[in-house]
């Protein structure tokens, strides 16, 4: 084998360990424990936790799993829900609330069909409950939109959902943001492994993505999945009109980005394999130059964009969407320079459902000045920092346990 030939065999490896929302492989620190009930679903599982001295699904809370490739992980769901800053499973159990979590088959399946898993969740969850109390159904990122579609729809077809309470974690209501470079960087990477690029290009990224590029030198758009998606919103009446309607942002409400710098390198590398692969930080402009994708796969290509915002260092919650890309990287010989592992990922505005992410003004609106009354929701809280995407802290966690419904 050539020199050359092993430098293409080792960036196809690690095109193959590239995560966008975890890393590829790893495991979480903490195992769940066992579930007092586990429910087979169509499309999916929920795993039923009764709250503390009840014996049976009592006053319930309904969460479903967000974005990513494959099943739900139910360690990783449980471990960022009880071993971050607030062990939120606990405090909800020592109240006395049944806690039901819902995963799915295929996390990224398109939207309305994985609402059909959280419609199953909610009626067996109505014909298991004791008691009368209220339900709150929701979910993290992704499972706040899917949630938000099925009870939607559960009330256009006339069906008693009994929930009270509807809460999004940091879901992208107005779109999610994964920069263009790095998305035509995963289809740089796709004839050789193509697991990257199936995370991008799959259902339910198009549909909560902003824009999206369908190539290395394709055009960003709004993906036509995503277009189709609003208009299926639209038809079950876009938000579920009973329930009282909660949401939380991991960015911060004041228009205080995350650091990155417009233009700024974020990720650079040096080769044996990438030499000359740079991204910069999403800037304002026609035809801006956010990234040159280059190496022993083929290139330079330039990738721009035009009218784009900020959107990198928008305030909002950030994802390590360069960091774990840098780390995969490295860990095949990559010589390669971080300058910012972290972007944007559902800015604030999205998360709370204010304002549109097309312009820069909306983008880093200071929410706090804005009429509460211009959100699609009832009441919302964002955080006092930008912190990771969906990060259960005890500001937000708090926050919700006190709005409970009764």
């Amino acid at each position: 084998m050539t020199v050359a030939d092993s430098r293409v065999e080792k960036a196809k490896r690690a095109a193959g360990s590239i995560g966008l929302v975890t890393p590829a492989g790893a495991r979480p620190t903490a195992q769940a424990p066992s579930a007092d009930e586990q429910w087979q679903l169509p499309g999916g599982t929920a795993r039923v936790y009764y709250g503390q001295g009840r014996q049976g699904v009592s006053r319930p809370v309904v969460l479903a799993d967000g974005f990513n490739l494959g099943p739900t992980d139910f360690d990783w769901l449980w471990d960022g829900l009880e071993n971050g800053r607030l062990p939120f499973v606990s405090e909800l159990r020592r109240r006395g609330r049944t806690l039901v979590l819902v995963g799915f088959d295929e996390r990224s399946e398109s939207i309305p069909r994985n609402a059909e898993t959280v419609i199953a969740a909610v009626l067996r969850t109505i014909a298991e409950q004791l008691g009368g109390a209220r339900l709150l159904v929701g979910g993290f990122s992704m499972g706040g939109l899917v949630t938000r579609y099925a009870l939607a729809k559960m009330e256009t077809q006339g069906m008693d959902h009994r929930v009270g309470v509807h809460l999004s974690f940091d879901s992208p209501h107005r779109g999610a943001w994964i920069p263009i470079g790095l998305q035509a960087f995963a289809h740089h990477l796709a004839p050789h492994d193509d697991t990257f690029v199936r995370q991008i290009s799959s259902p339910a990224a198009q549909q909560m993505l902003w824009r999206h590029v369908d190539g290395v030198n394709g055009t960003p758009r709004e993906s036509p999945l995503r277009t189709e998606f609003k208009e299926q919103l639209q038809r079950v009446g876009d938000w579920p009109r009973l329930p009282r309607l909660l949401a939380v942002s991991s960015g911060r409400g004041d228009g205080i980005g995350n650091g990155v710098r417009a233009g700024a390198k974020t990720l650079s590398c040096a080769g044996p394999l990438f030499d000359g692969t740079r991204f910069l930080g999403q800037a304002e402009g026609q035809k801006t130059e956010v990234a040159v994708v280059n190496g022993v796969l083929g290139g330079p290509h330039s990738i721009t964009t035009s009218g784009y915002p900020e959107l990198d260092g928008a305030p909002g919650g950030t994802l390590e969407s360069f960091g774990l890309l840098a780390d995969a990287l490295a860990a095949a010989g990559e010589d390669t320079d971080a300058a910012h592992r972290s972007v944007c990922f559902v800015p604030s505005v999205s998360a709370v459902s204010i304002r549109d992410l097309n312009q820069q003004d909306d983008l880093y609106a200071d929410v706090y000045d804005l009429p509460p009354e211009q959100s699609d929701v009832d009441d919302f809280l964002l955080s006092s920092d930008n912190e990771a995407h969906a990060l259960m802290t005890e500001e937000l966690g708090g926050w919700i346990l006190d709005r409970l419904p009764d």
